[in-house]
């Protein structure tokens, strides 16, 4: 049976998490301030830590980072209501597994913690990989195959975004929100976008190679591998 740890410090969302996942068979503990995570997560093992970012007492990346300094196994999916983009890159550089913004549909957050139970992590470092194509967040280095790819500060984070939603479609109100930080898609922003996604592609999918990157016409793009 998978142990999750909660460290929430507010009662009312904890409760209501430690219920909900207990409903569906996780070993739920909770841990309201930041000392109090810490010490739990170095002397008990957990499945995945759900970690809230603004605690008492010690910040919530600080915990992450010192849990990364000797452990490369444990999955940790922040929850929190810090929303920015900032804040996204913040968490999963200090070597979060993924990134869920409050409030949030508890079959959501069920789904997340089940996708990090399946792809479990790398003792190597925060790995992302679909077929050729691989990511390091750690070291900021990108290939396929054996050739680097050279990409700007914001492809980065774009094709970051799309490893971590590998085979799902991506609208561009969710590249909108999530990659550029802004509440409202404008045509001036859809346009930036489609810019970044084809400058994106070009380096991904250069000629000979097979495309990666798709278009989902009226919908968004998926990075997925063709049959």
């Amino acid at each position: 049976m998978s142990s999750v740890l909660v460290v929430e410090d507010e009662p009312k969302v904890a409760s209501a998490i430690r219920q909900g996942l207990e409903g569906e068979g996780y070993t739920v503990d909770v841990a309201s301030t930041g000392e109090d995570a810490f010490f739990r997560i170095n002397t008990e093992t957990f499945s995945v830590v759900l970690m809230d970012l603004s605690l008492p007492g010690r910040d919530g990346l600080d915990i992450i980072r010192a849990l990364r300094q000797r452990d490369a196994d444990t999955r940790v999916l922040i929850v929190t209501a810090r929303d920015g983009l900032n804040d996204r890159i913040a968490g999963l550089n200090s070597g979060a597994d993924d990134y869920l913004v409050k409030p949030f549909a508890f079959g959501e957050l069920v789904a997340r913690i089940r996708a990090l139970e399946r792809r479990g992590r790398s003792n190597q470092g925060q790995n992302l990989k679909l077929g050729p194509l691989e990511m390091n967040v750690w070291t900021r280095k990108v290939t396929r195959g054996e050739r680097p790819i050279d990409l700007t500060a914001r492809e980065f984070t774009l094709l970051e975004y799309l490893l971590r939603s590998a085979g799902y479609v991506v609208s561009r109100d969710a590249l909108a929100r999530d990659v550029w930080d802004e509440r409202e898609r404008t045509p001036t922003l859809d346009n930036v976008i489609d810019a970044h996604i084809a400058r994106l592609r070009k380096k991904v999918d250069e000629e000979g190679a097979s495309r990666l990157i798709h278009t989902v016409r009226g919908v968004g793009f998926v990075l997925r591998e063709e049959p």
